[in-house]
Protein backbone atom coordinates (compact mmCIF):
# COMPACT_ATOMS: atom_id res chain seq x y z
CA UNK A 1 0.00 0.00 0.00
CA UNK A 2 1.43 3.39 -0.97
CA UNK A 3 1.82 6.07 1.65
CA UNK A 4 -0.69 8.91 1.62
CA UNK A 5 1.05 12.05 0.48
CA UNK A 6 0.56 15.25 2.51
CA UNK A 7 -1.76 17.80 0.93
CA UNK A 8 -0.06 20.35 -1.27
CA UNK A 9 -0.47 24.00 -0.31
CA UNK A 10 -2.88 24.77 -3.12
CA UNK A 11 -5.06 21.81 -2.06
CA UNK A 12 -5.08 22.89 1.59
CA UNK A 13 -5.99 26.50 0.81
CA UNK A 14 -8.49 25.45 -1.87
CA UNK A 15 -10.88 24.43 0.90
CA UNK A 16 -11.56 28.14 1.48
CA UNK A 17 -12.88 28.52 -2.06
CA UNK A 18 -10.07 30.85 -3.17
CA UNK A 19 -9.71 31.46 -6.90
CA UNK A 20 -7.09 29.62 -8.96
CA UNK A 21 -4.87 32.70 -9.38
CA UNK A 22 -4.63 33.12 -5.62
CA UNK A 23 -3.94 29.41 -5.16
CA UNK A 24 -1.20 29.62 -7.76
CA UNK A 25 0.47 32.51 -5.88
CA UNK A 26 0.10 30.66 -2.57
CA UNK A 27 1.84 27.66 -4.07
CA UNK A 28 4.63 29.85 -5.49
CA UNK A 29 5.11 31.40 -2.04
CA UNK A 30 5.76 27.95 -0.59
CA UNK A 31 2.85 27.92 1.84
CA UNK A 32 2.22 24.32 2.93
CA UNK A 33 -0.97 24.56 4.97
CA UNK A 34 -2.92 27.34 6.69
CA UNK A 35 -1.42 28.53 9.95
CA UNK A 36 -3.76 28.75 12.97
CA UNK A 37 -4.67 32.43 12.56
CA UNK A 38 -5.26 31.83 8.83
CA UNK A 39 -7.40 28.75 9.39
CA UNK A 40 -9.54 30.65 11.91
CA UNK A 41 -9.80 33.94 10.02
CA UNK A 42 -9.99 33.43 6.25
CA UNK A 43 -13.37 31.69 6.16
CA UNK A 44 -14.92 34.23 8.54
CA UNK A 45 -13.70 37.19 6.48
CA UNK A 46 -15.05 35.60 3.30
CA UNK A 47 -18.44 35.36 5.01
CA UNK A 48 -18.35 39.12 5.51
CA UNK A 49 -17.93 38.99 9.27
CA UNK A 50 -15.95 41.46 11.34
CA UNK A 51 -12.97 39.81 13.01
CA UNK A 52 -10.96 40.57 16.12
CA UNK A 53 -7.74 38.57 15.93
CA UNK A 54 -5.18 38.30 18.72
CA UNK A 55 -1.89 37.30 17.16
CA UNK A 56 1.79 38.03 17.50
CA UNK A 57 3.95 39.24 14.60
CA UNK A 58 5.18 36.29 12.56
CA UNK A 59 2.09 34.12 12.97
CA UNK A 60 0.88 34.60 9.40
CA UNK A 61 -1.75 37.23 10.11
CA UNK A 62 -0.99 39.32 7.00
CA UNK A 63 -2.03 36.45 4.73
CA UNK A 64 -4.97 35.79 7.05
CA UNK A 65 -6.54 39.11 6.06
CA UNK A 66 -4.88 39.70 2.67
CA UNK A 67 -6.08 36.48 1.01
CA UNK A 68 -9.82 36.95 1.69
CA UNK A 69 -9.62 40.68 0.90
CA UNK A 70 -8.07 39.99 -2.50
CA UNK A 71 -10.65 37.26 -3.14
CA UNK A 72 -13.53 39.61 -2.29
CA UNK A 73 -12.18 42.43 -4.44
CA UNK A 74 -11.82 40.06 -7.39
CA UNK A 75 -15.41 38.86 -6.96
CA UNK A 76 -17.03 42.27 -7.44
CA UNK A 77 -16.62 45.86 -8.47
CA UNK A 78 -16.69 49.07 -6.49
CA UNK A 79 -15.29 52.55 -6.11
CA UNK A 80 -11.52 52.45 -5.63
CA UNK A 81 -9.87 52.40 -3.20
CA UNK A 82 -11.93 49.55 -1.75
CA UNK A 83 -9.72 48.32 1.11
CA UNK A 84 -7.67 50.26 3.67
CA UNK A 85 -5.03 48.70 5.90
CA UNK A 86 -3.67 50.86 8.71
CA UNK A 87 -0.26 50.05 10.21
CA UNK A 88 1.72 51.82 12.96
CA UNK A 89 5.07 52.03 11.17
CA UNK A 90 6.53 52.57 7.74
CA UNK A 91 8.39 49.26 8.01
CA UNK A 92 5.22 47.28 8.70
CA UNK A 93 3.32 49.08 5.93
CA UNK A 94 6.05 48.15 3.43
CA UNK A 95 6.07 44.56 4.68
CA UNK A 96 2.28 44.23 4.32
CA UNK A 97 2.41 45.79 0.85
CA UNK A 98 5.12 43.35 -0.23
CA UNK A 99 3.14 40.32 0.94
CA UNK A 100 -0.04 41.51 -0.75
CA UNK A 101 1.86 41.99 -4.00
CA UNK A 102 3.21 38.44 -3.70
CA UNK A 103 -0.26 36.99 -3.15
CA UNK A 104 -1.95 39.14 -5.80
CA UNK A 105 0.72 38.77 -8.49
CA UNK A 106 -1.53 36.75 -10.82
CA UNK A 107 -4.42 39.21 -10.46
CA UNK A 108 -5.07 42.82 -11.46
CA UNK A 109 -5.33 43.99 -7.82
CA UNK A 110 -3.19 47.11 -7.25
CA UNK A 111 -1.80 48.15 -3.87
CA UNK A 112 0.05 51.28 -2.73
CA UNK A 113 1.68 52.41 0.50
CA UNK A 114 1.27 55.79 2.21
CA UNK A 115 3.60 56.87 5.03
CA UNK A 116 5.36 59.96 6.28
CA UNK A 117 9.01 60.94 6.30
CA UNK A 118 9.20 61.06 2.50
CA UNK A 119 7.98 63.37 -0.25
CA UNK A 120 4.21 62.94 -0.64
CA UNK A 121 4.18 63.73 -4.39
CA UNK A 122 4.86 60.15 -5.59
CA UNK A 123 2.19 58.85 -3.23
CA UNK A 124 -0.34 61.37 -4.56
CA UNK A 125 0.57 60.31 -8.08
CA UNK A 126 -0.14 56.68 -7.22
CA UNK A 127 -3.42 57.61 -5.54
CA UNK A 128 -4.60 59.22 -8.77
CA UNK A 129 -4.30 55.80 -10.46
CA UNK A 130 -7.13 54.60 -8.18
CA UNK A 131 -5.53 51.59 -6.45
CA UNK A 132 -7.68 48.81 -5.03
CA UNK A 133 -5.88 48.66 -1.67
CA UNK A 134 -4.14 51.33 0.39
CA UNK A 135 -1.67 50.34 3.11
CA UNK A 136 -1.11 53.45 5.21
CA UNK A 137 0.27 54.95 8.38
CA UNK A 138 -2.40 57.14 10.04
CA UNK A 139 -0.52 60.45 10.12
CA UNK A 140 0.30 60.74 6.41
CA UNK A 141 -3.11 59.37 5.47
CA UNK A 142 -4.83 62.13 7.45
CA UNK A 143 -2.61 64.72 5.76
CA UNK A 144 -3.65 63.47 2.31
CA UNK A 145 -7.28 63.28 3.34
CA UNK A 146 -7.05 66.90 4.44
CA UNK A 147 -5.59 67.96 1.09
CA UNK A 148 -8.33 66.11 -0.79
CA UNK A 149 -5.95 63.57 -2.33
CA UNK A 150 -7.60 60.58 -0.62
CA UNK A 151 -11.29 59.70 -0.85
CA UNK A 152 -12.43 56.84 1.38
CA UNK A 153 -16.08 56.79 0.28
CA UNK A 154 -15.64 53.43 -1.45
CA UNK A 155 -13.89 51.56 1.37
CA UNK A 156 -15.46 48.13 1.87
CA UNK A 157 -12.89 46.63 4.25
CA UNK A 158 -10.82 48.28 6.99
CA UNK A 159 -7.90 46.50 8.65
CA UNK A 160 -6.16 47.76 11.78
CA UNK A 161 -2.91 45.84 12.16
CA UNK A 162 -0.92 45.83 15.41
CA UNK A 163 -3.56 47.98 17.07
CA UNK A 164 -1.81 47.85 20.44
CA UNK A 165 1.33 49.37 18.88
CA UNK A 166 -0.81 52.12 17.36
CA UNK A 167 -2.15 52.80 20.84
CA UNK A 168 1.38 53.02 22.24
CA UNK A 169 2.35 55.46 19.48
CA UNK A 170 -0.64 57.72 20.14
CA UNK A 171 -2.48 56.98 16.89
CA UNK A 172 -5.90 56.08 18.32
CA UNK A 173 -7.34 59.65 17.96
CA UNK A 174 -6.10 59.70 14.34
CA UNK A 175 -7.69 56.32 13.69
CA UNK A 176 -11.02 57.54 15.04
CA UNK A 177 -10.87 60.55 12.71
CA UNK A 178 -10.13 58.29 9.74
CA UNK A 179 -12.89 55.83 10.63
CA UNK A 180 -15.40 58.70 10.85
CA UNK A 181 -14.78 59.45 7.17
CA UNK A 182 -15.55 55.93 5.91
CA UNK A 183 -18.82 54.16 5.10
CA UNK A 184 -20.45 52.66 8.19
CA UNK A 185 -21.35 49.50 6.28
CA UNK A 186 -17.73 48.43 5.83
CA UNK A 187 -16.19 45.19 7.12
CA UNK A 188 -13.73 45.62 10.01
CA UNK A 189 -10.72 43.43 10.79
CA UNK A 190 -8.63 44.26 13.85
CA UNK A 191 -5.43 42.48 14.86
CA UNK A 192 -3.50 43.02 18.06
CA UNK A 193 -0.99 41.10 20.17
CA UNK A 194 -2.58 42.36 23.40
CA UNK A 195 -5.97 43.72 24.39
CA UNK A 196 -5.62 46.73 26.72
CA UNK A 197 -8.72 48.62 27.85
CA UNK A 198 -8.38 51.32 25.17
CA UNK A 199 -8.31 48.73 22.38
CA UNK A 200 -11.37 46.99 23.80
CA UNK A 201 -13.16 50.34 23.78
CA UNK A 202 -12.11 50.92 20.18
CA UNK A 203 -13.42 47.53 19.06
CA UNK A 204 -16.80 48.16 20.69
CA UNK A 205 -17.16 51.27 18.56
CA UNK A 206 -15.99 49.61 15.35
CA UNK A 207 -17.06 45.99 15.17
CA UNK A 208 -20.61 45.37 13.99
CA UNK A 209 -22.56 43.24 16.51
CA UNK A 210 -24.87 41.97 13.76
CA UNK A 211 -21.92 40.50 11.85
CA UNK A 212 -21.15 37.99 14.63
CA UNK A 213 -17.68 39.39 15.22
CA UNK A 214 -15.36 36.66 16.44
CA UNK A 215 -12.28 36.67 18.64
CA UNK A 216 -9.41 34.53 17.41
CA UNK A 217 -6.42 33.52 19.46
CA UNK A 218 -3.17 32.40 17.92
CA UNK A 219 0.13 31.48 19.52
Amino acid sequence: MSEKRPARSKDAFATFGLCKNLLRAINDAGFTEPRPIQAKTIAQVLKGRDVLGLAQTGTGKTAAFALPIIEQLLAGRGQNPRALILAPTRELAIQIHSEIETLAKYTNIRTITIFGGVNATPQVRELRKRPDIIVACPGRLLDLMGSGDVNLDGIEVLVLDEADHMLDMGFIPDIKRIVARMPKSRQNLLFSATMPREIRSLTKGMLRPASAALTHWSA
